[in-house]
Order: C-alpha cells, then sequence, then structure tokens
C-alpha cells in the first residue's frame, strides 16, 4: 500500500474515531444521565452537570475543529468517487450540530454555570437543554452512521472490484452468475 493511501486510511479511520466519541457520549447522556434530571435541584444540579459539560466543551471544541479539517481532506480525496457523499454528509451534520449548540445549548450552559436559585427555571432550563440535546444526539447518530457507510461501502468496493460499478454510488455488482448461485 502506498503512502498516500496509508495516510488517507489514517484520516477516514481518525474521522470514525471522532464520530464514534460524540456517539458514545450523545448516548450516554440520553440512557444514564437525563433519567435521573427530575432528582436534580437547586442545591446539587451545579456539581453534577455544570464541570462535566465546561471539561466536555473544552474537549469537543477542539475535536470538531479536527472533525471538520478530516472530513473535508475526506471529501476532497475522494471528490471523483461516490464515496465523497460520507464526508460530505459528516460534514454537514458537524456544522449543523456547531450551530446548535453555538446558538442554542451554549446559552443554557451559561445559566446553569452562573447559578440557578427557582426550582422552576432549572426545570425549564434542564428539560430544555434535554431536548436540544436529544436533537445534538440524531446529528452525532447521522455523522456515525455516515463513516460507517464510508467504510462498509469500501468494503464492498475492495471485494468486487473486477464487478461492474454501480456509476450513482461506485458499488461494484457482482456478475450475473455469482448472483444466481
Amino acid at each position: 500500500m502506498k503512502r498516500g493511501h496509508l495516510l488517507h486510511l489514517a484520516n477516514a479511520c481518525l474521522l470514525f474515531l471522532c464520530v464514534s466519541m460524540y456517539l458514545g457520549t450523545g448516548w450516554s447522556l440520553v440512557l444514564f444521565s437525563f433519567p435521573i434530571a427530575s432528582q436534580l435541584t437547586v442545591d446539587n444540579y451545579y456539581l453534577q452537570f455544570v464541570p462535566q459539560v465546561q471539561a466536555a466543551t473544552r474537549f469537543f471544541t477542539g475535536m470538531t475543529l479536527v472533525m471538520l479539517v478530516s472530513a473535508a481532506v475526506l471529501a476532497w480525496r475522494e471528490r471523483r468517487t461516490g464515496l465523497r457523499w460520507y464526508p460530505l454528509l459528516v460534514l454537514l451534520a458537524v456544522v449543523v450540530a456547531t450551530l446548535l449548540t453555538r446558538f442554542f445549548i451554549f446559552p443554557y450552559n451559561a445559566e446553569m454555570a452562573a447559578g440557578i436559585t427557582s426550582p422552576e427555571r432549572l426545570s425549564q432550563v434542564l428539560g430544555a437543554w434535554m431536548g436540544m440535546n436529544r436533537i445534538r444526539v440524531a446529528l452525532w447518530t447521522v455523522q456515525w452512521l455516515s463513516m460507517l457507510g464510508y467504510f462498509v461501502h469500501r468494503l464492498l468496493r475492495a471485494e468486487h472490484p473486477a464487478g461492474v460499478r454501480w456509476p450513482s454510488f461506485g458499488l461494484s455488482i457482482p456478475p450475473r452468475r455469482e448472483v444466481r448461485a
């Protein structure tokens, strides 16, 4: 394998690692943290919520920049193949998730970090924050499925290199006699 191909594969694996980290973080929130939200009070929510969110924000901000560059490079490298749509979909989902975070989730984070003293307001903020995060988890799931599709597509192409190509997607189609067998 040529060095350029190895770097190309390493870049795709890096992007898959990043989307997997988002997927795991998002589904962990939905499955394990959201169910205990009703137990949070103005006295205990800060330590259960604010330091973790602040640390995650610092980490994911850098990782998101890596993802944007990685997806753009992968799309450019695949620009003449049907594989280009997978990193382009990841890129679009990363941009939308970032805008959602910046304009809709960060204000709730800031309000919680500043300190909420009203139980009613805490309930409203947590409810809205969880709703926005459910949308973001859906976007992270789309990112992960796109990268999974990219690797499955590559695998199918590798298994049928001499077959007829499905021109729209660059997929190999096995010869007819193999389909009948």
